[in-house]
């Protein structure tokens, strides 16, 4: 077998099993296995590995305490192993075992390994993603860069006011790990900027549960969009507006009835990513308001020309500005 360009030891994998190089791990799996994949709490963390350690010893190992499912080896692009592996078993018992028999396991002379459960994560976070990005888009691009993706859902970054952070739950540890993987070494062709992209920890994941003053701001300015007879503040209702404006009409006729004057936009295509993603200048002068807005924009561009690009740029700004006019009313 190869690793990368580099001859490594005969595997003696067991009889019904395949072998998988692939981004950065080598999986041993079970052939033949009908039905669902086995349950959560089945797979176990195999730590202080010895990286001259590989699955012609292991395997073996745990198999002698259980039946495995899968075996999976995080590998260097050197050939040597990472120091840790995953063991899936066929069931939570078996998992059991191994961690009962095997943890403090001395594999080689004065060098005892560390057996225990799998916390099999499966979800991951992004922040960084442009504001005008909405939720269908963003699957769709996790989608085609990436497999298993269960659900996704939006919340305001706690970095920039100005840009969301998603959280992806994955089907597996695996899919979830490959990628991150894949996430970080290509994040900035995602979506034209760079992102942060890691596991999310539970302190994270209580902070985004918890924070419902954040996730109130989000809903609202969704339903902004979807329903314009929502309250903009102190009874600042826009309930008087027809139900189909888009977001360009609905700061139009804010700023008219604060008697702010019409906002002139102006907008400039400066960069496109290589996932075709357009990147927007822009500047939005509000004739009765003090602040100029001004900054850029990415926009995911569909097939109707430049001309409806500018467009969707203008209706992403508009969302952005009338959130900010709505807060600095506020205060």
């Amino acid at each position: 077998m190869v690793r990368g360009n580099m001859e490594v030891p005969h595997l003696c994998c067991p009889t019904g099993v395949t072998s998988l190089l692939e981004e950065g791990e080598n999986t041993v799996e079970t052939k033949g296995w009908i039905g669902d994949p086995p349950p959560s709490g089945s797979e176990v963390f195999i730590g202080k590995l010895p990286q001259d350690v590989y699955e012609d010893k292991l395997i073996p190992l745990f198999q002698s305490v259980g039946k495995l499912y899968e075996f999976r080896l995080m590998m260097t692009f050197s050939g040597l192993n990472r120091g840790f592996a995953y063991a899936k078993y066929t069931s939570r018992r078996s998992a059991l075992a191994a961690i009962v028999a095997l943890n403090s396991f001395e594999l080689q002379q004065d060098c005892h390994i560390v057996v225990c459960r799998s916390t099999e994560k499966c979800e991951l976070y992004v922040d960084g993603l442009p504001c005008s990005l909405e939720h269908g888009e963003f699957k769709k691009v996790l989608e085609d860069v990436s497999a298993g993706v269960l659900d996704l859902s939006l919340h305001p970054s706690p970095t920039s006011k100005h840009e969301h952070l998603a959280v992806v739950k994955y089907s597996s540890h695996r899919a979830a790990a490959m990628a991150k993987k894949v996430l970080v070494e290509d994040n900035s062709h995602l979506c034209g900027q760079q992102l942060t992209v890691n596991w999310l920890k539970p302190d994270m994941k209580q902070k985004l549960t918890k924070a419902t003053g954040t996730q109130d701001d989000l809903k609202y300015s969704r339903s902004i969009l979807s329903s314009p007879s929502r309250q903009l503040g102190n009874s600042e209702s826009l309930s008087q507006f027809k139900p189909l404006l888009n977001t360009v009409e609905m700061l139009n006729a804010f700023c008219q009835k604060k008697q702010l004057g019409s906002p002139v936009f102006l907008t400039n295509i400066v960069a496109l990513s290589p996932n075709g993603w357009l990147r927007f200048w822009y500047q939005v002068v509000i004739p009765g308001h003090s602040v100029t807005y001004s900054g850029y924009i990415w926009v995911i561009p569909d097939k109707q020309g430049f001309p409806e690009q500018h467009e969707r740029a203008k209706e992403a700004v508009a969302e952005r500005i009338l959130k900010s006019l709505v807060e600095y009313r506020k205060v």
